[in-house]
């Protein structure tokens, strides 16, 4: 009897061990996915179309989130060929885990569930599941999901004043972005080579200012009407994605300036026209109004004002008198005093707009209201200003150029684009990145909003090149955005990698290939036809 007990619980705990081996495929990687035995359950064709929701838990986000499962769904093609197979049952509802992107989700013969506290954690809980679909081929493990990020900001950047790749390529980035739940989508829209976004009060930031681009100062005018933006905005939010726009100032303004060059601050001789003019009110009128505009077409009412490398090209303000003048005026002993003084007083014609402001970490030095403010730290060899902006309570984005920049080359063949003293963004380093090791002691970690990378397109020419530097990068980044560090596995995640470059060739993506470098060698970017930019 007991010989038989023993040999009984030696079964138990052999198949609970593999169940529990069952790796989950899913990138990122959940907080707790388990599976409740060895069996699996088809789906049946077009099983979203009639779901099931909680009695008196109707609310339109559910049906927000069952349409956007029902349309990515369709893009899998045929599965199984199941006629009955599980229903579909959504719901949002509290949960014992309050977290606002928490989700449950779990498969059994009779049903697929999804609840969450929110639509957004809803609408996470269908990515998982539109996740297993695929790599499971539409017969899942009897899957149990408990899951919500480590981080709030999961974000990606794309500098569209350098090169300008239009609203539909910025559609496919925004899927791939939901597909691997990161949900803060950072657009560059003005900089010197072209201003991309139009501004009805000042129609010549487009007409004029959009002329050009990094490699083509001469290129057609290119950027989007407020319409485009609308429909963008409009595709990110159902995509669980919030837009932030970034018009950068008081620096990286010679696009703007070629076309009301009455509030140009000058620049140098490698930057010309780079900076507004500090010293004049209608200068802050002017961009005021702009603001205006621009904060009526992204309801994140989340601005990016820059506030970056201004040294660059305002080396006029030293001897422009109405700048001396302002100076003395206002106390200012130096000039960069008047940058942090002009910033300062966007920043308060942006709050009265109901907007946050963010910017560069140059900006960590202004003074400026905590819950309003968010910095974003990008200079990996200046340490000491992430802990200024940490100190002073300021909520932080972490995107420092090694690892999280996506412009840098991804191994030590790559010619084209940008090092750092030799050092490139291989996958590996990005997914081995852990913004917590950066803190200062006594810090509160909770002030790190998260990740972003960002994709800076000097050498960026095409979608060609755009695609081999963003894939599959971004799914590391989402990785360490969502995933706890004592979760992450290098080598499973490269494991679970290989299944999203097929997905990635099937959707025409010209992709890096971590595990052959040869199958897609490096695009060349076009040669450029103006001077460097400096870093």
């Amino acid at each position: 009897m007991i010989l038989k007990k023993t040999f009984a619980l030696l079964a138990f705990v052999c198949v609970h061990h593999a169940y529990a081996q069952t790796k989950c495929p899913v990138i990122p990687m959940p907080a707790s996915a388990t599976t409740l035995d060895n069996g699996k359950v088809a789906i049946s064709e077009n099983f979203e179309s009639n779901y099931l929701i909680e009695r008196g838990f109707v609310n339109n986000e559910i049906h927000d989130v069952a349409r956007y499962l029902g349309s990515e769904r369709a893009k899998i093609g045929e599965l199984s060929a199941a006629k009955k197979g599980p229903k579909l049952s959504l719901a949002i509802k509290a949960l014992q885990n309050n977290h606002p992107e928490y989700y449950e989700l779990s498969v059994t013969n009779k049903v697929i569930k999804i609840e969450a506290n929110t639509g957004k954690g809803l609408f996470n809980g269908a990515v998982t599941l539109l996740q297993l679909i695929r790599n499971e081929k539409g017969n899942l493990h009897h899957w149990i999901i408990k899951d919500a990020p480590q981080y709030a900001w999961r974000g990606y950047m794309l500098d569209e004043s350098r090169h300008f790749f239009g609203k539909e390529k910025v559609k496919s980035l925004l899927d791939w972005m939901a597909y691997y739940k990161l949900n803060k989508f950072h657009w560059h829209l003005t900089d010197e080579p072209g201003w991309r976004i139009e501004i009805k009060q000042y129609p010549k930031l487009t007409t004029v200012g959009g002329i050009g681009n990094y490699t083509d100062p001469k290129a057609p005018a290119t950027y989007y009407t407020q319409e485009e933006i609308k429909e963008i905005v409009k595709y990110a939010a159902d995509r669980n994605i919030d837009v932030i726009p970034e018009i950068d100032m008081p620096g990286h303004a010679t696009a703007a300036n070629y076309a009301y060059p009455e509030f140009s601050g000058g620049g140098s001789k490698g930057h010309p026209e780079f900076t507004f003019n500090p010293a004049k009110e209608g200068t802050y009128a002017y961009l005021t109004n702009i603001l205006r505009e621009v904060n009526q077409l992204f309801p994140a009412h989340m601005i990016h004002l820059g506030g970056d490398e201004v040294s660059y090209g305002n080396e006029k303000w030293n001897t422009n008198p109405d700048i001396q003048a302002l100076m003395q005026r206002e106390h200012l002993p130096d000039i960069k005093a008047v940058e942090l003084y002009f910033m300062q007083r966007m920043s308060d014609s942006l709050y009265k707009l109901n907007s946050k402001m963010l910017a560069w970490d140059e900006m960590a030095e202004v003074s400026l209201p905590k819950d309003k403010t968010i910095i974003y730290w990008w200079r990996h060899d200046k340490p000491n200003t992430l802990n200024t902006a940490l100190e002073k309570g300021y909520t932080t984005v972490i995107c420092p150029r090694l690892p999280l920049y996506f412009d840098f080359v991804q191994d030590s063949t790559n010619k084209h684009g940008r090092k750092w003293s030799k050092q490139y963004n291989a996958i590996e380093s990005v997914y081995k990145f852990n913004p917590l090791t950066l803190l200062p002691s006594g810090v509160n970690p909770s002030l790190i909003a998260g990740m972003q990378g960002n994709l800076w397109t000097e050498t960026v020419s095409d979608t060609k090149r755009l695609d081999y530097l963003t894939f599959p990068r971004l799914c590391a980044l989402a990785e360490i955005c969502w995933t706890a560090p004592d979760r992450k596995n290098e080598a499973d995640f490269m494991q679970r990698l290989k299944p999203q470059l097929k997905l990635f060739e099937a959707a025409g993506l010209y992709y890096y290939d971590p595990f052959d470098t040869n199958i897609h060698p490096e695009p060349v970017p076009k040669k450029k036809t103006v001077s460097d930019y400096k870093d």
